[in-house]
């Protein structure tokens, strides 16, 4: 039953996946291109010193690369299940409800991670190249949010495409707007070293709320929209 539910899950995300991992990687292997020229250019110690004392971010096009995998692997994993009814089959299967949905995004949770796993394992191999253990260190420090958000953005796009009610769909768009921008404000490098748990805090939190919309979906609350 299980290895059912994640088969189905994997033909609906498959595609996804890919055109993000692909999208990501072409990304940074251009952030790797700007910054080989850039310490040819401009001599490494330079460039260093444009990164710690100035403050300038070599992988600022990386930034929203997480946000659009949540959100472009949330609407292919939900999007055709809602629009075709699906969700209501997956709903009567032999497996209690809660149980059901949290595998399904659980299945999506772990691909999205890995996803971001090879992100991070590049950034980091690619980073040791041009620089020290402590630029890489205070890089991660502050690229580490956009992933969190990304994470968060792919539960609460769920969320809101799992809701049944129209009004309810539009309040929990403009709460999540706000919510996932906190992992997206511009601040000085290392401004989020001490406070990056409470940002792993929301995102797991994020995964929780998603049974709600399910309960809601669950007892047909869809014919009053």
């Amino acid at each position: 039953m299980y290895r059912s539910i994640f088969y189905k899950e994997w033909l609906k995300i498959r595609w996804a996946l890919a055109l993000f991992l692909l999208l990501g990687l072409i990304v940074l292997g251009n952030i790797f291109l700007n910054v080989r020229y850039g310490v040819r250019f401009m001599d490494a110690h330079d460039y260093w010193y444009r990164i710690i004392i100035q403050g300038a971010n070599y992988a600022a096009s990386l930034k929203y690369i997480p946000l659009l995998a949540g959100l472009g692997l949330a609407i292919a994993q939900y999007f055709p299940e809602i629009v075709s009814q699906r969700i209501k089959l997956t709903f009567h299967l032999p497996i209690r409800e809660n149980k059901v949905l949290l595998i399904q995004h659980g299945f999506g949770l772990v691909c999205l991670l890995a996803v971001f796993a090879t992100y991070l394992l590049v950034f980091i191999i690619g980073s040791a190249v041009y620089f020290p253990p402590e630029i890489i260190h205070m890089m991660l420090t502050t690229i580490l949010p956009w992933f969190l958000g990304g994470l968060a953005a792919y539960s609460l796009a769920a969320l809101i495409m799992l809701e049944p009610l129209w009004l309810y769909r539009v309040l929990y768009a403009v709460i999540a707007y706000g919510f996932v921008t906190q992992f997206y404000i511009r601040v000085v490098p290392l401004a989020y070293t001490k406070v990056l748990w409470v940002f792993a805090l929301m995102a797991v939190i994020t995964v929780i709320v998603i049974l709600f919309s399910g309960y809601r979906f669950r007892k047909g609350e869809m014919h009053h929209g």
